[in-house]
């Protein structure tokens, strides 16, 4: 078997025999020149130095021509980026092993610009969204929830853009699977190929994406976001608990016994960095902390722990809160101090985007410096705001101020 492989190396248009025997050419030619290279007589030392140089131009010629001819099979049409490539790859290897824990847009925004930071990146994500497409998917199936896994798998993409579009394709209003993403279905078929093991078919998605770094579900049991309000009622559902519009009092898992996977709690302890939100605090941030086991594992990790306060409040979940607030929430639910310093927003959002938002009850999330300080976090404060329909977080500009806290921190070795 291994015989008949290395003679199809042999087989015409491979493009890579003339390399290798012009390689060997300058091998003999080299070989030649040593021969001569030991004759007492001067003019034939320096005729064999002239043969000797010339064979190992053939030589690295041949086997650069070689190396570039395989390369092209594996990078078609992308040869010209070769060493590019490489270096890239080479470079975000040696960059600090990064956890990024949450859900929804933010997180996928926030994995966007630290991809291009490092390759050592992690995202654990929460699996407790119940709407759209989502939804309908958990109900018929019973998975877990497919959504903010596929928007975390297209950010760490480093396949063609066009595979990034087709997994957030959402397919037509007069189609019968309206509403649905095609990223959703592939992974829920995914779901059924590998007998309902959702953690491989998230690793098979990853490799159909060629994603840098990994995606992780902080759970795999198929568990629902439960908030209790002020006044004692009580909503299931992720997507239902932000119209409510009450206070909310307390949050819970379906399935409070819920267990963290193996691989999260992993990510966790040996992270050199970590990143809680941004994200909506309630629905996407907290449902990966009243997982147990998650909170402890955080406290414990030596990394440093940062946190990516939100731009706006979110009418039913934030009303009225500062940073100082979210914190604050973020203490109660995991029971123990699991941040070091704090990421926020200061600058002023555009008053035409603010008109809008006003409409939503939804207002810029103020940045209480001091009180954070009295807390004990440190506090980064500088403009995070990304505004075109909506006003977000800048994705560059999240990593910008994320690098620069975490190197005045300590020395991340590259």
């Amino acid at each position: 078997m291994m015989s008949n492989n290395l003679s199809k190396w042999l087989y015409p248009g491979i493009k890579v025999k003339r390399w290798m025997l012009m390689s060997l050419f300058g091998v003999l030619v080299v070989g030649i020149g040593a021969v001569f290279f030991v004759s007492p007589y001067s003019f034939v030392r320096t005729f064999a130095t002239i043969i000797i140089l010339c064979g190992i131009v053939f030589i690295i010629l041949g086997m650069g021509k070689m190396i570039v001819s395989l390369l092209t099979l594996f990078l078609p049409q992308r040869e010209r980026d070769v060493v590019n490539i490489l270096y890239q790859r080479r470079y975000l290897e040696r960059g600090p092993k990064i956890v990024a824990i949450g859900g929804g847009h933010g997180l996928s925004y926030l994995l966007l610009g630290l991809k291009e930071y490092t390759a050592n990146l992690t995202a654990i994500v929460t699996v407790a969204d119940s709407g759209g497409s989502s939804g309908r998917l958990r109900e018929e199936f019973n998975i877990v929830a497919p959504g903010d896994i596929r928007n975390c798998l297209v950010a760490l993409a480093d396949a063609p853009a066009l595979m990034g579009e087709l997994f957030q394709y959402r397919f037509a209003e007069d189609s019968q699977l309206k509403g649905h993403n095609f990223g959703n279905l592939f992974l829920t078929a995914m779901v059924q190929i590998t007998h309902g093991d959702f953690k491989k078919a998230v690793e098979e998605c990853s490799k159909v994406l060629a994603i840098r770094g990994k995606v992780i579900p902080s759970t795999v049991h198929n568990v629902h976001l439960v908030a209790e309000y002020m006044d004692g009622s009580r909503t299931e559902g992720e997507a239902k608990i932000s119209k409510t519009n009450r206070p909310i009092k307390h949050l819970y898992l379906t399935d409070r016994d819920a267990q963290p996977t193996p691989e999260a709690l992993t990510a966790i302890a040996q992270a050199d960095i970590i990143v809680l939100g941004p994200g909506s605090l309630y629905t996407s941030i907290i449902p990966n902390l009243i997982i147990k086991g998650i909170p402890e594992a955080i406290a414990q990790s030596p990394a440093y722990k940062i946190y990516v306060c939100n731009v706006m409040t979110q009418p039913g979940e934030t009303d009225g809160f500062s940073a100082c607030d979210h914190i604050r929430v973020l203490t109660e639910y995991s029971h123990i101090q699991i941040v070091d310093a704090c990421v926020i927003n200061n600058a002023l959002v555009p008053e035409g985007a603010l008109q809008r938002y006003r409409r939503e009850n939804s207002y810029p999330v103020a940045a209480d410096i001091d009180k954070i300080k009295t807390m004990g976090y440190k506090v980064v404060a500088t403009d995070l705001l990304g505004v075109n329909d909506y006003v977000r977080h800048d994705s560059k500009k999240i990593t910008q101020a994320l690098i620069k806290l975490i190197e005045s921190q300590r020395v991340i070795k590259r």
